[in-house]
């Protein structure tokens, strides 16, 4: 039902609009939340073909110069990489399909009128791995059959840029992902088909599901409370008693967790002093959890070259690219009996594969390919939403940041034909102020955009 429904919405938005206006139309660019910011941030700073002729040469002018954006953040339904560990993939397809279906729509009565504020999109690009691992073929194959519109993801940018990474220097590829996107085993079935193609033999992977850091970037109260003081009763994140995700006391030394401003929790025996149980609540923490294990990971493993290539499978994760290589510098020089204990299985460097620039690449093939760039300097203002709950639902279940509780947003069934979430143009109300400071300081060109809606 939700495929002829997006079918409708994407044939009614665009019937009006002769090929002229459609290239004026914003670009969609789609995420679970604020992370594919950074796909956006290297769209916009994109260089790599000459303006005039389409062909790959930079030209001194950004790419993309001409074109105007729509950008939703489905924060209320977010993080995506727990709908698999619940058997909810069918559900989180569904949701994706709604989102893409807001994009393609249109709120104004005249069809051909370009000045009203929620326009259609010309192209969608699925700025979210977990996304475009369980929904991007269908995604495709409905817009194919209806209207024609590109739709981009990201996992094979990822796994080009990967594997060219390889032909420089052979090693072993990490995949630093949502626990979604590693349970659809995306990277690793793309990685060995372009592998072949590209003749590249014997290449070997490694993954490890980042569970919590995306979810603390953007400010999920079940991973994390800057306000908190002490360990929280409905955090799900790493812990010394979480099954699956224990924090190892043995491991503490080499965690080097920060404990400035609360962002180690600690339950404390009154007794002995010692910590009963300890809880992450700073992104960068999770980072330095996700890295050690996944390098114990390959130590328990049989890989014969040490990684040194780490895919950034998650668009939140490039807001935190320099502690990511500050924290894989430390534990390259981690000894452990006077030997250095990780040494066998890291490289000295390790290439940080960030999708997104390959990702705007193929964006902006299709747009020339299909004729759909922009091609008057007058473009319209950017926009960009956010997906909230709809909190006139009598059966939602909130928790008290006023966001879905854990059991409610993972306890939804497929076919409900509910609306479970409204959207609305980014605001202070809706993008908690931790999450904006991060994009200020990290996506210069976004924060344009976003102060000029």
């Amino acid at each position: 039902m939700y495929k002829l429904i997006l079918f409708f919405l994407f044939f009614i938005a665009f019937s009006g609009f002769a090929q002229t206006k459609k290239t004026q139309l914003p670009i969609g660019v789609f995420d679970s939340g604020t992370g594919g910011l950074t796909v956006l941030e290297a769209i916009l700073k994109l260089d790599a073909f000459n303006n005039k002729t389409g062909k790959p040469g930079a030209d001194g002018v950004p790419d993309f110069a001409k074109e105007s954006f729509q950008y939703l953040a489905d924060q209320a339904n977010m993080p995506y990489g727990n709908y698999a560990a619940v058997n909810k993939t069918s559900f989180l397809q569904e949701q994706v399909i709604k989102n893409i279906s807001f994009l393609g729509s249109s709120n104004y009565k005249n069809i051909g009128d370009l000045e009203r504020e929620k326009l259609p999109v010309k192209m969608i690009v699925v700025a979210c791995n977990t996304a475009t691992a369980y929904a991007l073929d269908t995604l495709q194959k409905i817009l194919a059959s209806t209207t024609n519109l590109p739709c981009i993801g990201v996992i094979n940018a990822g796994a080009k840029a990967a594997l060219l990474q390889q032909k420089k220097q052979r090693g072993t590829i990490g995949i630093f992902a949502t626990a979604g996107t590693v349970a659809s085993n995306g990277y690793p079935r793309t990685i060995i088909g372009m592998a072949k193609k590209m003749g590249l033999e014997n290449i070997e992977t490694i993954s490890q599901g980042g569970v919590g850091l995306a979810e603390s970037i953007d400010n999920d109260y079940d991973y994390i409370e800057i306000k908190a003081d002490k360990v929280r009763r409905n955090y799900k994140g790493p812990s010394m008693l979480q099954e699956g995700l224990k924090i190892d006391s043995n491991l503490l030394p080499i965690y080097k967790f920060s404990k400035a401003n609360n962002a180690l929790l600690c339950e404390y025996d009154a007794t002995t002093n010692r910590c009963l149980d300890m809880q992450l609540n700073d992104a960068s923490n999770y980072v330095r959890y996700h890295l050690v294990t996944l390098l114990e990971k390959l130590l328990k493993s049989k890989y014969k070259l040490p990684m040194n290539t780490l895919i950034l499978g998650c668009t939140h994760y490039p807001y935190l690219k320099d502690t990511i290589a500050k924290v894989l510098n430390e534990l390259y020089l981690v000894k452990k009996d006077g030997k250095y204990k990780y040494r066998t299985v890291l490289a000295k460097n390790v290439a940080l594969i960030d999708p997104s620039v390959e990702t705007a690449k193929e964006a902006y093939i299709a747009l020339r390919t299909l004729h759909l760039e922009a091609k008057s300097k007058n473009k319209l203002a950017s926009s960009f939403y956010i997906s909230v709950p709809n909190k006139a639902l009598a059966e939602v279940k909130l928790q008290q940041d006023g966001w879905f509780t854990y059991e409610y947003k993972y306890g939804r069934n497929i076919g409900q034909q509910k609306q479970y979430v409204l959207y609305q143009p980014f605001s202070n109300e809706n993008i908690a102020k931790p999450v904006y400071e991060r994009i200020q300081k990290a996506l210069p060109n976004c924060t344009s955009l976003i102060l000029l809606q």
